[in-house]
């Protein structure tokens, strides 16, 4: 990372991590026990790639920090969500997560359930509280977006479509239909919520954008399963090698890490290529592409 580069993630970085110990609900406040749970999975902990996406999107058209910050939240509350609940004993059943004990483990397995389900209704909340957009039409889109990616049509149906594949040989196709979903779709939410945020984009330049979150949701999840053959449960932070030893699919066991990693780059390539097409400066959505393809390699 250049200095200007790694400057601004540091930036966002803490501007991400404020509000949302902002907006979590106070330890202090009943019900203590679950608010307490919520903000040790929130806080302290991961990249927080998609609102860096989310940021850099917002940059495009202009949009205004005070808005993004919102959608960024929302969208990484939701991934958070997510993460609890896959590490629970009937999904993945994990013991660490960002370097420390998963949820489920720290409080124990009811309160780890509602941890994700509160996590879920706070990302909504916060869409529908503040002013995201001048047009309230648009606002009601941008929540049904964010509400599609997260559900059967998007994350959950990928981890339903993932839970169902477990000791089965997919195709690549196949894989790649269940990583569109799972991973995919919120990544393409972060990109398109921020943008939305700001000054309005041509039908094709949203087109252009979609193509391009959908090329880094495909990337991120083929460095993911090189990541989780190639490094150490330290370097990651959650257990390593947790995929051939439950016997998945993924893209180095159907491809190995020498062809899942030139498939990473040509995702960036093809990345690359669509944000040309925007006519805009797309410096920052550039860099985070790098980012994520080259994160641990």
């Amino acid at each position: 990372m250049n200095a200007d580069f790694q400057g601004w993630v540091k930036s966002r970085q803490l501007q991400i991590e404020s509000y949302l110990q902002n907006h979590l609900p106070a330890e202090n406040h009943a019900p203590e026990r679950l608010h307490e749970a919520m903000r040790y999975a929130v806080l302290g902990g991961g990249k927080r790639i998609r609102p860096l996406l989310s940021f850099a999107a917002g940059e495009l058209n202009g949009a205004e920090e005070s808005r993004v910050i919102v959608v960024a939240a929302a969208v990484e509350l939701i991934h958070v969500y997510s993460l609890v609940h896959d590490d629970l004993p009937c999904m993945d059943d994990d013991t660490l997560r960002r370097g420390k004990p998963t949820c489920h483990v720290k409080y124990d397995e009811p309160t780890a359930l509602l941890v994700g389900d509160s996590l879920q209704s706070l990302a909504f909340q916060l869409m529908a509280e503040f002013s995201l957009t001048d047009n309230p039409k648009k606002q009601l889109e941008m929540i049904q977006k964010l509400a599609q990616a997260a559900g059967s049509r998007g994350m959950a149906g990928g981890q339903a479509i993932d839970l169902e594949s477990v000791g089965k040989m997919l195709t690549l196709p196949e894989l790649e239909f269940m990583h569109i979903h799972k991973t995919g779709a919120l990544i393409r939410a972060a990109v398109m919520l921020g943008a939305y945020c700001g000054n309005k984009l041509s039908e094709e330049q949203l087109n252009h954008l979609d193509h391009f979150a959908k090329c880094i949701g495909l990337a991120f999840q083929v460095v993911d399963d090189v990541l989780d053959a190639e490094a150490t449960t330290a370097a990651l932070g959650k257990t390593a090698g947790k995929d051939a030893e439950q016997n998945k699919p993924t893209y180095v066991s159907i491809l190995g890490v020498r062809q899942a990693r030139e498939l990473a780059k040509e995702l960036q390539h093809d990345a690359y290529q669509t944000l040309e097409h925007l006519g805009k400066s797309t410096d920052r959505l550039l860099q985070v592409t790098d980012f994520i393809v080259q994160r641990e390699f």
